[in-house]
């Protein structure tokens, strides 16, 4: 650790040796699952083209390698990248639970991952985390749980001590902290309601319900994580806000509360209740930005003043503010929600994105912090805008289509789409989707081309 750095210089300091290799170790684990998620993402096309899908030894192809698509590009990639931070900010003590939490963790995935070839299916589509009822699959997201249960528990015995002069590192630690009793929190939310659950409901309503309160609360470790990311590419790209890191601290401290009342959620309503749903929302809808929007309003500013006095561009710049961006946009479109149309998906959409353009940033910074060469050229400065603007687009087309009642989780002539203005909201969701996914490819190959060996 720098003790020699400015007070407001929000960065971390990444440790060389065994630290460093563990936070290399779930960095492979993240971007590996974008890999194999995005081969997926040409399987359930393949398994919709005529001739080709009865290749397919499963007849729900389409739906069962969604699951696993949205199982890895989600949950996969934020959880392994959460390890990532937590690794950098932790001490060398007890390294190998750490290395056991990321076996775990990767060999969780691996067989989430080929347990569609052994003939996992039956496919439920719940929120948050969708599944196969299959056995296979269950023993892989089990595993995979298992890992990540002991790495938050590793990162709230063993992560580096908060300095008492608070320090921009100080401030990025506690914010790391919060995140990691957010998600205890989301893992005593699980098991409650596994506990809870009437033993008459059945099948996706089940998952729906195991789900529901843990998959609100691990937002609020998403969004904490995400908010240090935020400070981190602002200092690394010369746009840090001029907020001390005691204010800061306070931030974080606002954004991690509202956590706190999940026990009197699980207290007040049983988990089958349309009042315990109802609670988990509200909780999320006003307190996931209580810290986000005065944290953003003050990067903005910055970001404005630094732009004005320096008009440079770099990837690091770009990850920011189209994260910044579709957060803001994400939490506006939240407000806008009224039944169960496409513009739910526009919420989540925008904020699930935010934050992987924030790990998007900070994978380009850290690279060649873990041994790696420095990502640079026009490829690497364009991905943010192709990425973040795909998204931007699809988010937008989304909402537009949402106001016109567009229903979520429909396909083709379900869609019921009878007006111009649902057919070029759609149409731009499309578009903007087919962007967003050559964004996607973009950053890949940068990490790759960066990660590659030495000939």
């Amino acid at each position: 650790m720098n003790n020699q750095r400015p007070a407001d210089d929000y960065s971390l300091y990444v440790a060389g040796g065994p630290l460093r290799r563990l936070v290399t170790g779930w960095l492979l684990l993240a971007v590996g699952s974008l890999v194999v998620g995005g081969l997926f993402t040409i399987l359930i096309v393949l398994s919709r083209t005529p001739g080709i899908q009865d290749v397919f030894p499963l007849v729900d192809f389409f739906h069962t390698a969604l699951v696993v698509h949205v199982d890895l590009t989600v949950l996969v990639w934020f959880l392994a990248f959460a390890g990532v931070l937590w690794s950098i900010n932790s001490t060398e003590q007890f390294i190998a639970v750490g290395w056991g939490a990321l076996f775990l963790a990767a060999g969780g995935a691996a067989v989430i991952s080929i347990a569609p070839f052994l003939g996992a299916g039956s496919p439920l589509m719940n929120n948050y985390v969708p599944v196969l009822r299959d056995p296979v699959f269950f023993y892989g997201l089990g595993i995979f749980g298992i890992g990540f249960v002991i790495l938050v528990l590793r990162g709230l015995f063993y992560s580096r001590p908060i300095d008492k002069n608070m320090s921009g590192e100080g401030a990025l630690g506690f914010g790391l902290y919060t995140g990691l009793l957010a998600a205890f929190i989301t893992i005593m939310a699980l098991f409650w309601s596994y506990n809870g659950i009437p033993g008459t409901i059945q099948g996706e309503s089940y998952y729906e319900a195991l789900f529901w309160g843990s998959g609100h609360v691990l937002q609020f470790t998403h969004t904490q994580l995400m908010l240090v990311v935020w400070l981190w590419l602002a200092t690394a790209s010369g746009m840090a806000p001029s907020l001390s890191p005691r204010v800061v601290v306070i931030f974080f401290a606002i954004g991690f509360i509202p956590t706190l009342l999940t026990p009197v959620i699980y207290l007040s309503y049983d988990v089958s209740s349309p009042d315990h749903s109802v609670a988990f929302l509200m909780l999320m809808k006003y307190g996931g930005g209580l810290a986000a929007l005065p944290l953003g309003l003050a990067l903005v500013t910055g970001i404005v003043k630094t732009i004005l006095r320096d008009p440079g561009y770099s990837a690091l710049r770009g990850a920011l503010l189209f994260s910044i961006l579709l957060f803001g946009a994400g939490g506006i479109i939240g407000f806008m929600i009224s039944g169960s149309n496409v513009t739910v998906p526009a919420h989540y959409h925008g904020s699930i994105v935010a934050v992987t353009l924030a790990y998007m940033g900070l994978t380009y910074h850290l690279l060649p912090q873990l041994g790696f060469r420095q990502p640079a050229g026009r490829m690497v400065n364009w991905q943010p805008v192709v990425y973040g603007g795909g998204q931007l687009l699809h988010v937008l087309g989304l909402a537009w289509s949402g106001g016109y009642g567009v229903q979520r989780k429909t396909a083709g002539a379900a869609q019921g789409l009878d007006s111009i203005q649902e057919v070029a909201g759609m149409g731009m969701m499309g578009l903007g989707g087919l962007i967003a996914i050559i964004g996607g490819v973009m950053y890949l190959v940068i990490v790759f081309m960066a990660m590659r060996p030495e000939r």
